[in-house]
């Protein structure tokens, strides 16, 4: 089996993609990094996700990211809360973390060049999100192209690819695809502003969006909520 490298939040869509990389015939070597989230739990709820998938190689990275700060995530800024999902706006909001997905896509080339893997797996999307510049195909395109100048790989002449195979996808797709795959989504996180023991805010933007792709695909959320 080829190795594959797949980033690995402990998020619902993070998940998903690294079924569909198993899926797909890829041995997955799983990347997370623990950047100073605000929601941190999500590191721990990773661990949960690989070992239900039974991957072997697991690979946590610390790379604090609150010393650069800029975001609702890395600082002390408040997360921003809704009643509804049609409230998320169309703006990119202060939940963005500067070249938080550049930060992570390199160590995940770099964590690829070590281990003779030529591909690597990331779950963005960009249908049902907050609007991060990062998670747009245009911005997996451009890194792909950097990829190729900028390891000893892609000027040896091996292709560096960067798979986002959840990019068209609704939340709603992404979930049924999951399950489809056999994914448990019960130990997943998404929550940006979690309680202290874990359960999740239910009105933060990545809550509003895990809960109205859970209704779309007509499945039950096994998310722990405060209400």
């Amino acid at each position: 089996m080829k190795r594959a490298v797949v980033l690995l939040s402990g998020g619902l869509d993070s998940a998903t993609c690294l079924a569909l990389a198993k899926a797909a015939g890829f041995e997955p070597v799983c990347l997370t990094v623990a950047y100073g989230q605000r929601h941190a739990v999500e590191v721990e709820q990773a661990k949960a996700v690989v070992k239900a998938a039974g991957v072997v190689d697991h690979r946590v990275v610390t790379v604090d990211l609150r010393a650069i700060g800029g975001s609702a995530l890395t600082g002390e800024v408040a997360v921003p809360k809704h009643d509804d999902v049609s409230q998320v706006g169309a703006d990119i909001p202060v939940t963005y973390v500067p070249a938080r997905n550049t930060i992570f896509l390199g160590l995940g080339l770099g964590l690829a060049e070590v281990v003779g893997a030529r591909d690597v797996f990331i779950g963005v999307n960009a249908v049902d999100y907050s609007g991060y510049p990062d998670c747009r195909p245009e911005f997996i395109r451009a890194f792909e192209h950097l990829a190729a100048l900028a390891t000893k790989a892609g000027v040896e002449g091996e292709r560096l690819t960067i798979h986002a195979p959840l990019s068209g996808m609704s939340k709603a797709d992404i979930i049924r695809a999951g399950l489809k795959a056999g994914v448990d989504y019960a130990p997943t996180h998404s929550c940006y502003d979690p309680a202290p023991d874990g359960r999740a805010c239910g009105r933060c933007d990545s809550c509003l969006l895990r809960r109205k792709g859970f209704e779309e695909a007509g499945v039950v959320d096994p998310t722990r909520y405060v209400k």
